[in-house]
C-alpha cells in the first residue's frame, strides 16, 4: 500500500500513485522493516528535480521493479527538502562511499536507519540488479552487511563531527581566502570551475563587502564580469527573469531548467549590492527582475514563496523555454524575428536540443541607445506573451522556512536601494515603482506568515502549504536565515516586533542548538535523533545553518547592543575559519559574515520625524559599510534600541553612526555622515 497520498510534500505527493508500497520517513516505517526482517530504501529526492523525474519513469512506475522493491523492502520516499537534516546524513555517507552525491539519492539502510550501500541515479536495468544483489546479500551475507554500515556510520560521524581546530577569522584570512577565489576565477566567463557550473552567489556578496573594505578592484572586476556573464546568458531568463539552478556547460548557455527560491533571493542579494556600490545599469536591470520573478511567480498571498519551478514541462526538459529561429518569426514577424534571433544568439543548428536555443543575451542593451532599447523591451513583451501560451513547468509550492527568510532579506535590501536610487527621470521609472509595491507586499505578506505560521509554540516549522503549517521541525538553518529576515524587517519598518521575534528564535538557537566550543549542530537537541547528528559548517546550496545563524546573530546584536549575541556569533565563526583558509569557495557566507565583523559592523541611527524623505538616510544606505545595520525614526521610538536616548541635535534630523559599539559625534550634514562611514 502507497501510504503518500496524504502528504503535504509536492515531493513526495508527485509519486503517491507509484505501483510502489511507499511510507514516508516516520518510525513506523523502520518499525515495519524490523517485523518483516527486511533492508529500507531510503530514496530522497525533491519536486524539481530532472533525474528524479527520470528515476520515477523508469523505475518507481514500472510493475516490474515496485514488485521486487515491495517483496524485498520497506521502501521510504524523502523530500530532502522538507527534511534537510535526513538528507545531510545520508548525503554524508554517499559521499563517504561512492565520493560524489546527488539527487536522486539511493540508499540501501538496516532497519535500525544505519546505511550500508549508497547511490544517486540508478538506470532502471542497473536497479533492478542492484535490488536483486542487495536481498541476496541481506539474506546471506547479513553479518558483513552490518559490519560495513556501522563503518560507514563512524565515518560519517567523523565527518559531521563537532570541535576541532579554531581561529579567530580576522582580516587576514579574509584576504587570503579573496585571493583564494581570484585564483581559481575563470577569467574567460566568470564564475569558478567548470562544467556544471553553478551561480556562486555567496562568494559574490562576499567579495563584494571585501571589495568595500580594502578597495580590491580584482574582488570588484570577478563581481561584475560574473553577474555580466550569467545575466547575458541561457541560465538567466531573458523573458521573466529569475535564473535556473545551474548551466549544464561552462559558459552559462544551457541551464538546468529548474528555478529555485534560494539561487534567486542570493543572487537578487548580489544584483542589488552591486547595483549600489557602483549604479551598473545591467545590475540594476536584473535586480528589478529577479524581484518581479519572484513575487509574480513564486508568491503565494498569504502562504509566502513556493519552493521551485520545476525543470520539466510534461516530462520534457526546456519545453517552455527554449525557441528556433522559425519560432521568433512566428510569434515577431520576418523583420523583427530575425532582429531577436541575432540578439538572442538563436541559430540554425541551436544551443541545445533538436535544433532549439536557449535565449543568451549576445549584444549590449542596457547601455544601447535608447530606440534598441525600446525596440528590445517590445520583442520581450511580445515573446513572453507568445510564451506564456507553451504548457508551463509545475510549481512546487511547499514554503521553506529558511528560503522564504532568504528573499525577504533580499527583498528588504532591494526595497531601501530602490528608493535610494529612485531617479523620475528614468525612462522605465514606471515599471521599477511598480514592481517596489509589488514586492513590497510579497515581502510584508510572507514576514507576516513566517511570524504566524511557521512560529508554532515558541519554535519554528520548517515547511508549510497552502497555509498549513507542516510536521518537520526547523533546523538550524530556518532559524538563522528567518530570524537575519526579521532583523531586516525591523530595519524597514522600524517596527519593534521584527526584532523581538529575532531575539526569540535566536535564543532557541542558542539554548537549543549550540554544541561545545562554539559551533552548532543542524538539528536540535530534541529533535528527532539519526544515525548521526549533522553540523556541517560548510555554506553548498545555501548557507550552512551555522553561517547562517552568525548573520542573525550578528545583525541583532548590532541592532540591540547586546554584546552576548556576537561574542556566540565570534564563537562560531572561529570554527569555520580554518576551512575559510582552505576551501573559500565552500564559506562564502561565513566569509561574508566576517567580513561585517571586521568592519565593525556599523550601526547607524537616523533619527527624523520623515524617514522616507530624509537625505541623511539615502546617505547611509549609499555608504553603508559591509553589514551595516541601519534604522530610522523618531527618538526613542518604541521597539527601536538604537533610537534610544538619541534626540534631534539643534532640532535637526540627526544621524548616529556607531562602530563595534563605540560611537562618533552626532551629525547634522550628509558630508559629515559621508565621512565617519569611510573612516574604516
Amino acid at each position: 500500500m502507497n501510504r503518500l497520498a496524504d502528504a503535504t510534500s509536492p515531493y513526495l505527493l508527485q509519486h503517491a500513485d507509484n505501483p510502489v508500497d511507499w511510507w514516508p520517513w516516520c518510525e513506523e516505517a523502520f518499525a515495519e522493516a524490523r517485523r518483516r526482517d527486511v533492508p529500507v530504501i531510503i530514496s530522497v529526492g525533491y519536486a524539481a528535480c530532472h533525474w528524479c523525474h527520470v528515476m520515477a519513469h523508469e523505475s518507481f512506475e514500472d510493475d516490474s521493479v515496485a514488485a521486487v522493491m515491495n517483496a524485498d523492502f520497506v521502501s521510504i520516499k524523502v523530500d530532502r527538502e522538507e527534511r534537510p537534516d535526513v538528507d545531510a546524513v545520508y548525503m554524508t555517507a554517499t559521499q563517504a562511499m561512492t565520493g560524489q552525491g546527488g539527487w536522486p539519492m539511493t540508499v540501501f539502510a538496516t532497519p535500525d536507519g544505519t546505511p550500508f550501500f549508497c547511490g544517486t541515479y540508478f538506470p532502471k536495468p542497473n536497479f533492478l540488479r542492484l535490488l536483486q544483489s542487495v536481498a541476496a546479500a541481506w539474506r546471506d551475507q547479513r553479518e558483513e552487511v552490518v559490519r560495513q554500515g556501522a563503518a560507514v556510520v563512524e565515518a560519517i560521524g567523523g565527518a559531521q563531527a563537532v570541535g576541532g581546530p579554531t581561529a579567530p577569522l580576522e582580516a587576514d584570512l579574509l584576504d587570503a581566502a579573496a585571493a583564494q577565489l581570484a585564483t581559481e576565477y575563470d577569467e574567460t566567463h566568470g564564475g569558478f570551475g567548470g562544467a556544471p557550473k553553478f551561480p556562486p552567489h555567496m562568494n559574490l556578496l562576499f567579495l563584494l563587502r571585501h571589495h568595500q573594505r580594502t578597495g580590491s578592484a580584482r574582488s570588484l572586476e570577478i563581481v561584475r564580469h560574473t553577474c555580466e556573464a550569467m545575466a547575458r546568458g541561457g541560465i538567466y531568463d531573458q523573458l521573466a527573469g529569475g535564473f535556473a539552478r545551474y548551466s549544464v556547460d561552462a559558459h552559462w548557455t544551457v541551464p538546468h531548467f529548474e528555478k529555485m527560491l534560494y539561487d534567486n533571493a542570493l543572487l537578487l542579494r548580489a544584483y542589488t549590492q552591486l547595483w549600489r556600490l557602483t549604479g551598473d545599469r545591467l545590475a540594476r536591470r536584473v535586480a528589478r527582475d529577479v524581484a518581479r520573478f519572484l513575487a509574480d511567480e513564486l508568491h503565494r498571498p498569504g502562504g509566502g514563496f513556493a519552493s521551485a519551478l520545476d525543470a520539466d514541462t510534461q516530462g520534457v526538459e526546456g519545453l517552455t523555454y527554449v525557441w528556433t529561429p522559425e519560432q521568433l518569426v512566428e510569434a515577431l514577424g520576418e523583420e523583427d524575428g530575425r532582429w531577436a534571433a541575432d540578439l538572442f544568439g538563436v541559430t540554425e543548428s541551436g544551443t541545445f536540443e533538436h535544433g532549439a536555443s536557449v535565449l543568451k543575451l549576445a549584444r549590449d542593451v542596457d547601455d544601447a541607445d535608447p530606440e534598441i532599447r525600446a525596440r528590445w523591451r517590445g520583442v520581450v513583451g511580445r515573446l513572453l506573451a507568445a510564451r506564456d501560451t507553451r504548457p508551463q513547468p509545475a510549481r512546487d509550492d511547499k514554503v521553506v522556512a529558511s528560503w522564504n527568510g532568504l528573499a525577504v532579506t533580499a527583498l528588504a535590501e532591494f526595497q531601501q536601494v530602490a528608493r535610494v536610487y529612485a531617479n523620475p527621470e528614468d525612462e522605465d521609472v514606471n515599471l521599477m515603482d511598480g514592481v517596489v509595491i509589488v514586492t513590497d507586499g510579497a515581502m510584508r505578506d510572507t514576514a507576516e506568515h513566517l511570524a504566524t505560521a511557521h512560529i508554532v509554540d515558541g519554535r519554528l516549522r520548517r515547511v508549510s502549504r497552502d497555509g498549513v503549517v507542516g510536521e518537520p521541525a526547523g533546523v538550524l538553518e530556518d532559524y538563522g536565515c528567518v530570524a537575519e529576515a526579521f532583523c531586516a524587517m525591523h530595519q524597514l519598518t522600524g517596527e519593534g516586533r521584527w526584532l523581538e521575534l529575532a531575539g526569540q528564535l535566536l535564543d532557541v538557537a542558542l539554548d537549543r542548538f549550540a554544541a561545545p566550543g562554539g559551533g552548532f549542530y543542524d538539528t536540535a537537541d530534541d529533535a528527532e535523533r539519526l544515525v548521526t547528528r549533522p553540523a556541517d559548517p560548510t555554506d553548498n546550496a545555501t548557507p550552512s545553518g551555522r553561517s547562517a545563524i552568525v548573520a542573525a546573530l550578528v545583525a541583532y546584536s548590532a541592532l540591540t547592543g547586546q554584546p552576548r549575541y556576537r561574542e556566540a556569533a565570534e564563537a562560531a565563526l572561529a570554527t569555520v575559519a580554518p576551512i575559510v583558509a582552505r576551501h573559500a569557495r565552500f564559506t562564502g557566507y561565513a566569509a561574508m559574515v566576517g567580513e561585517a565583523l571586521v568592519s565593525g559592523p556599523y550601526e547607524i541611527a537616523v533619527v527624523t520625524d520623515q524617514p522616507d524623505e530624509e537625505p541623511l538616510l539615502s546617505a547611509a544606505h549609499r555608504h553603508a559599510p559591509p553589514g551595516a545595520v541601519i534604522v530610522a525614526g523618531r527618538s526613542d521610538q518604541p521597539g527601536v534600541p538604537l533610537l534610544a536616548e538619541r534626540p534631534m541635535v539643534d532640532g535637526r534630523p540627526t544621524a548616529y553612526a556607531c562602530r563595534g559599539f563605540v560611537c562618533e559625534r552626532p551629525v547634522n550634514e550628509v558630508d559629515d555622515l559621508v565621512a565617519q562611514l569611510g573612516r574604516r
